[in-house]
């Protein structure tokens, strides 16, 4: 039995991924949401402007197991416009961004339409109608650079208006509410 603890958290907009301010700003840290154990680390990150699950341990080689290209992300992303099945298959089959200051095409993942979700309104309005339509895609992949999705969506000519993720691997974002965290017993499942 391991003396490990494991969290899942609803990352709320404008919040830092991590337990230290480097630049001392006044942003929300992990720690304001609960008082996990000493030596919890987030597995990954979320952006500020991103939302979602984001999965909290006390045991790096489960953090480095996840972080691996084993476990799918999906992402519900919001754009600025309406996507159609062109630009779905071109996020699916990888498409150029800029990494590290190379060029870097994605690998392939999966990619589809979706109605919009109905998650709760987030703390800073996006928009709203007078600026054009909007529509919602979801993004399934199994790398992370950095901000990765936001550059995708871009490169098919859509930028992200909202990004939230909803699953890693089998563990769903579910109904946990915005700021929510709940400790899970087991972050490795079946999904290999």
């Amino acid at each position: 039995m391991s003396n490990h603890h494991h969290f899942m958290i609803h990352k709320p907009w404008g919040m830092i991924s991590q337990f230290i301010n480097p630049a001392k700003r006044k942003k929300k840290l992990l720690g304001d949401l609960y008082d996990f154990p000493e030596g919890t680390m987030a597995i990954g990150r979320l952006d500020v402007p991103s939302e979602g699950l984001l999965l909290l341990t006390t045991d790096g080689k489960v953090s480095a197991e996840i972080r691996s290209r084993k476990y799918e992300k999906e992402y519900y992303v919001q754009v600025d416009g309406v996507i159609t099945e062109k630009e779905v298959e071109q996020l699916r089959n990888g498409v150029e961004i800029g990494f590290n200051g190379k060029k870097y095409t994605t690998k392939p993942g999966k990619a589809f339409i979706i109605d919009d979700p109905k998650f709760p309104l987030r703390s800073q309005k996006i928009r709203d109608e007078r600026h054009g339509p909007t529509s919602w895609v979801s993004i399934i992949i199994r790398e992370g650079k950095f901000r990765q999705v936001r550059k995708m969506t871009a490169a098919v000519g859509l930028p992200t208006l909202r990004l939230i993720r909803v699953r890693i691997g089998d563990i769903l974002l579910g109904d946990l509410e915005v700021g929510g965290v709940k400790e899970i017993t087991n972050l490795i499942e079946k999904e290999k």
